[in-house]
């Protein structure tokens, strides 16, 4: 105990610039204060402060001790409030992002039963297709859908979705089914995006290895909404995640093909700034999103599914 109230007293000398600030905020007379500074001075055998009557300077030895122990008294401080939130319900204000297609069918339909069992937690949902910058921007999570890129973010897994190629019946019958990836090529194939912002190719997987087909095709846009509308339509092959067209699958609206070479199945993540211990309402959000893709079946194929229609992995 006298350990961390010498700490916490050189600390908040440090921030204060002054004994006489520090001990009047403490509500201590500034001789009890010095003499902490004395203990832990004698106690380290380092000078830690150049004190004079008007204020006090670090040594560089004090700068560098300073950092160690406002990151030791931070972590404390979390560590406290994290067993606090897992007393308290959840609570505060949560700012969540998510890509535009699915967080409108699967983030944001989730949110009015998650806000039901945390009353005491407000959030705002922003839907965009954008890379958000979550510490620059003040977001507390992020639901992204792939691979993730290296950064200081911390993330977990909350499910997977498969991709799939799929095109309808009235296509298939018109311009016949490809056998391989490459017979792409010799098929009208819908490209998300356009310019620099086109789609890099589509992922299958042959001979238990990976392969990225270019394709083109005669209609091009940046949404896949409207990719997904144009395959109803019978314009041609889209590959979409099985989120967005398994319904339609199950329906017989679209078929899947080359599902023999589908490539392993989309991470979905949550991603958040990285924290020793995470505020509840981030806790429990996460905990509701598992909970809840966990058991989706619109996420990925089921066993009752036809073989054509449960894309295989790996193969």
């Amino acid at each position: 105990m006298p350990r961390l109230k010498q700490i916490q007293t050189f600390v908040d000398v440090a921030a204060r610039g002054s004994l006489s600030a520090a001990a009047q905020a403490e509500g201590v007379v500034p001789a009890i204060v010095g003499r902490r500074l004395n203990a832990l001075e004698e106690r380290l055998g380092v000078k830690l402060l150049i004190r004079t009557t008007r204020r006090v300077s670090l040594t560089r030895e004090g700068e560098l001790f300073l950092e160690d122990c406002q990151r030791i008294l931070g972590e404390l401080e979390e560590a406290e409030e994290s067993i606090g939130a897992g007393i308290a319900a959840a609570s505060g204000h949560l700012r969540v992002t998510a890509p535009a297609g699915f967080g409108r069918q699967h983030v944001a339909p989730l949110m009015p039963a998650f806000l039901e069992t945390f009353p005491a937690v407000t959030l705002s949902l922003d839907l965009s297709d954008r890379v958000v910058d979550l510490v620059e921007e003040g977001y507390d999570c992020a639901v992204r859908l792939g691979d993730l890129p290296d950064s200081t973010l911390s993330a977990v897994r909350l499910g997977e979705t498969p991709r799939v190629c799929v095109a309808s019946p009235t296509y298939l019958a018109r311009h016949g089914t490809p056998a391989t990836p490459n017979d792409l090529h010799r098929h009208r194939c819908l490209v998300l995006g356009d310019g620099p912002h086109r789609q890099r190719g589509w992922t299958f997987t042959v001979d238990r290895k990976p392969l990225t087909v270019r394709v083109d095709g005669a209609m091009r846009c940046s949404d896949g909404a409207v990719i997904h509308a144009w395959c109803l339509a019978h314009q041609g092959l889209a590959w979409r995640s099985w989120w967005e067209v398994g319904e339609d699958v199950r329906a017989g609206r679209l078929v899947p093909v080359l599902d023999r070479h589908a490539a392993p199945p989309t991470g979905i993540h949550a991603v958040f700034p990285h924290r020793r211990h995470l505020p509840a309402r981030v806790r429990a959000l996460l905990d509701h999103l598992r909970a809840a893709y966990a058991g989706d079946r619109r996420l990925g194929p089921d066993d009752s599914m036809p073989a054509l229609a449960r894309p295989a992995q790996n193969l």
